[in-house]
């Protein structure tokens, strides 16, 4: 499926006299004349292709047809002389499938002319918060700006709106996260070759994305968590500060970003290459957890489900151990829920209770966290929804205890 397609999804979606407004986003300050990395808007980006800074989208929706265009920055020598090349009229064309592409400058003069010409009800903007004191990003602004100039029209979610798009993935999306996995299972063996003790947590952060970065990967799916003995504990631990220790257990919580689609993988090694006895017996229960979600994972089920087949698993095994008296003590050792949708964003778009259908890819994630032991362990693999089940994407990177020892040794 083509970014064209994804927008024809969306109009579908819609009903007429609409308005979509997309923004790709701004380059962020942080101090002088430095700039936090640029992350492309995702919603802009699902719809265009495109991750340039300073570049829109618009579409309006009548009866008859939608009109679409795509506004970008218009290439500057002096500029690119500094910063690099900017994309062409050609460039952007080709990769977004929108013919009718225009210059920045033109963009507001574009939307008060379909303010003028045309009934428009609503318009659609990203409109997501993730947090009452989170500072509102470019799209959030240039919504309030149209809101203040066009008081009759009903703002409307862009964000929303994308969430039943997002969820199910196409071969295309499918096939990006596959190879952000597999050039995942490529930087762990790089670690794993690598681990010893004495090592610092950030030098072990440092081989995985040193591999990750020669296989031509831009970014991180996020920041690389690599939490030895009780680290392991914290669940987005991300200072890697510490020396690891021998016979303390390395858990490490990481992904790439690979055409602007993620992976999610957790691993636990022991940092010597020999899991003592305790850390085998509590690994391969969580590894059990992992296996039942696998099997358990199918369209029809919720993630609530999923995390049902988790806690049970753990629950029983930590009666089995000693540890616990009833399943609903699970959580003292387990604190998280076993999955969430991965797509263009790490934690992927999705609404509380959708159903699982084919095409959706979630993690599988148990873990057991035994602070009094300094053991962490979380398992996590990326899951495909198909017709009557799961594929483990990352069934290739081994998770067998005996598997990962041998590989060590």
């Amino acid at each position: 499926m083509s970014f064209a397609e994804h927008r024809e999804r969306l109009y579908q979606s819609l009903a007429e006299n609409t308005l979509v407004v997309s923004y790709a986003g701004i380059p962020i300050h942080t101090n002088e004349d430095d700039y936090f990395d640029f992350v492309v808007n995702s919603q802009y980006f699902y719809l265009t292709g495109l991750e340039r800074e300073n570049t829109a989208f618009l579409a309006y929706k009548t009866a008859e047809k939608t009109r679409e265009f795509l506004f970008i920055e218009e290439p500057d020598p002096l500029s690119e002389r500094w910063t690099g090349k900017m994309p062409t009229v050609e460039e952007a064309r080709a990769i977004s499938g929108i013919e009718d592409v225009r210059y920045t400058d033109s963009l507001e003069g574009a939307i008060s002319s379909f303010m003028g010409r045309f009934h428009v009800e609503q318009a659609y903007f990203d409109l997501y918060r993730c947090q009452m004191n989170d500072l509102p990003d470019y799209n959030l602004v240039m919504a309030e700006r149209f809101r203040q100039a066009y008081p009759h029209v009903i703002l409307k979610d862009l964000h929303t709106a994308c969430v039943p798009l997002r969820e199910q993935k196409d071969a295309q999306e499918v096939e990006s996260i596959r190879k952000a996995v597999d050039i995942t299972r490529q930087g762990l063996e790089y670690v794993m070759k690598n681990l010893k003790p004495g090592m610092m947590e950030y030098q072990v952060q440092a081989d995985f994305e040193y591999t990750c970065r020669r296989l031509g990967v831009k970014r991180q799916a996020f920041p690389t968590i690599a939490g030895s003995g009780i680290n392991g504990c914290m669940m987005h631990y991300e200072t890697n500060h510490c020396e690891v220790k021998d016979g303390s257990l390395v858990l490490l919580d990481l992904g790439v970003k690979y055409e602007n689609y993620c992976s999610d993988i957790t691993r636990t090694y022991p940092a010597n290459g020999k899991f003592s006895p305790r850390q085998r017996e509590i690994y391969e229960l969580v590894l059990k957890a992992n296996e039942a979600v696998a099997a358990a994972a199918k369209p029809g089920m919720t993630i609530k489900d999923l995390n049902d087949v988790a806690s049970r698993t753990l629950g029983e095994g930590l009666i089995a151990l000693g540890m616990i008296q009833e399943v609903s003590e699970v959580n003292k050792y387990y604190m998280h829920s076993v999955s969430h949708p991965i797509g263009i964003d790490v934690h992927d778009i999705s609404l509380a209770g959708d159903v699982l259908a084919p095409g959706w890819i979630i993690s599988n994630e148990p873990g057991l966290y035994i602070d009094e032991e300094a053991i962490g362990i979380r398992i996590e693999d990326d899951l495909l929804i198909t017709e009557d089940g799961c594929e483990v994407l990352s069934k290739d990177i081994i998770k067998d205890p005996d598997e990962i020892e041998a590989f060590m040794a």
